[in-house]
């Protein structure tokens, strides 16, 4: 059921969420949920549309990448948020204490399959597309939510292998593992809607289906990819035609006469190997390098799946409080604590790289002065670092005048001069006109919606991953007054070194 074809402004019957006794093991859950859609089927609610989410705790932390490791129904997604404070605490402590969980669940990860309902459309994310998704969630019920991606710019051709996805895909999983600190839980989730000639019937026998598909078992992943080597790595554009590009940008820069600042500019590579990479053990492979990162996978039916292991935040949103990051200049780790220390420093008093980091900040400090009644930025320059990189980082916090004003959020913050450029405009036009090929999902939005708090992550470190046939890897690079071509070709190479390294047998970082 795809739910961008539904009326926006009509609210669906029911959004409830009913959760049973705990249990030991996930076999366990399995059975009480199907159970539970079985006296669901006997005794339907009577409504013409709704959505019911059963869910069964399990009294041990599990894994979700390794449960959706053993599963094979499509689509499927992944979401895994950052292991570090949050900022948005420190608005919570006084002006919206309601939002806090009121289970108390810390998340660590979601891992789903099956959409109890999608949305799609080849047209730009609108107002609308989102008052679509709204419509089948609640404040209410948390953990419903609708997980996904956007295309870094709806308005280019897709190219066939981002047709699956379309210009931006989102689903509620019809079958979802919560991992959690401490314990875990399944759950399923029942939509349906008459007027999408979706019935109670049809939502309740496809959910069936599926969970006669779930396998109980969890497999252990060992996070290493077995031994094999590159064959063919294919780049996107070729060195060469990176450094015309490059140069081209910088006469523009330099000229002054388009106003152009900054422009990024990203490489795509299709890598070939003796080993036949599958995107999820891929995935758990980056989550060994991703304890300051979110890790995704995004996989429509008939699609490749878009993976990532992303540093970047988007925004998250939480009630009335809102915070985003500024993310820009990149400089390489060194094993040696004297050599990482100089490294930082360098790029700490490097004049280009503190451009193009004030110029994000500032971009997204502005953006976010439009919707929020206050904007607060701390730190306003510091480091972050990561296992293979580290850049110049700040965190920016506010308080939103409505919830309503999340659709704003994402329309004003993505997308962001970290992955496109500024002016926004002239940076995007110049990007279509110069790059050779479908940027898709990537550098584009990733993340959930959900009733009452929403987070997304800039899909950037990302590829897209189709088992047997190979992957398609991303990278950009900021281009701004004082760029040297051959530097930022090889902080191409140090970007995509995390999924490269993994097909080379090198140990991942942690």
């Amino acid at each position: 059921m795809n739910g961008c074809e539904g009326d926006p402004k009509i609210p669906i019957g029911t959004v409830e969420t009913r959760t049973f006794p705990a249990v030991g093991t996930p076999a366990m859950a399995m059975d009480r949920l199907n159970w539970a859609i079985s006296e669901l089927k006997s005794d339907p609610p009577g409504f013409s549309s709704g959505i019911i989410r059963l869910e069964v705790p399990i009294q041990q932390q599990i894994e979700a990448i390794g449960w959706l490791y053993a599963q094979h129904p499509l689509p499927r997604c992944y979401f895994s948020g950052r292991k570090q404070s949050n900022p948005l605490d420190f608005f919570l402590d006084f002006t919206n204490g309601d939002c806090q969980n009121p289970r108390g669940h810390k998340l660590v990860s979601v891992a789903g399959v099956g959409s109890a309902v999608f949305f799609q459309q080849l047209h730009p994310f609108s107002l609308d597309d989102w008052k679509c998704i709204k419509r089948f969630l609640s404040r209410d019920c948390p953990l419903i939510r609708a997980y996904g991606a956007i295309r870094f710019d709806a308005r280019t051709k897709i190219s066939s292998e981002w047709e699956g996805f379309g210009s931006f895909y989102f689903m509620i999983p019809q079958v979802e593992f919560d991992e959690l600190e401490g314990s875990s839980m399944l759950a399923t989730t029942i939509a349906w809607d008459d007027t999408l000639l979706w019935t109670w019937e049809n939502a309740v026998g496809m959910v069936q289906a599926t969970m006669s598909q779930i396998s109980s078992f969890v497999a252990k992943l060992q996070k290493e990819v077995p031994n094999g080597f590159i064959l063919s790595n294919y780049h996107v554009p070729s060195k060469a035609s990176w450094d015309i590009a490059v140069n081209r940008a910088l006469q523009m820069i330099n000229s002054g006469k388009s106003g152009l600042i900054k422009v990024v500019l990203a490489r795509s590579s299709r890598i070939v190997s003796t080993i036949d990479i599958d995107p999820i053990t891929w995935l758990a492979c980056l989550q060994v390098e991703g304890q300051n990162a979110y890790q995704f996978c995004i996989q429509p039916p008939d699609a490749p799946a878009f993976i990532g292991n992303t540093p970047e935040q988007l925004f998250h949103r939480k009630c009335l409080s809102v915070c985003s990051e500024a993310l820009a200049g990149t400089r390489g780790r060194s094993g040696s604590e004297a050599v990482d220390l100089q490294i930082e420093r360098d790029l700490l008093f490097s004049p280009k790289d503190h451009l193009e980091f004030t110029i994000v900040r500032e971009n997204i400090k502005r953006n976010l002065e439009l919707i929020c009644k206050m904007v607060l930025v701390e730190p306003k320059k510091a480091i972050r670092k990561l296992p293979r990189v580290q850049h110049l980082y700040a965190q920016l916090s506010g308080r939103l005048r409505s919830e309503d004003d999340e659709f704003d959020i994402l329309n004003s913050l993505h997308p962001s001069p970290a992955v496109c450029g500024f002016p926004t405009e002239q940076a995007r036009q110049f990007i279509a006109e110069t790059e050779m090929f479908d940027r898709g999902m990537y550098a584009g939005p990733v993340g959930w919606f959900g009733g009452r708090e929403s987070e997304f992550a800039v899909g950037i470190r990302s590829a897209l991953v189709e088992k047997g046939v190979g992957a398609l890897v991303y990278a950009g690079a900021g281009i701004v007054e004082g760029t040297n071509s051959s530097l930022e070709w090889e902080e191409l190479e140090l970007k995509t070194s995390q999924f490269t390294k993994l097909i080379e047998c090198e140990v991942p970082l942690s």
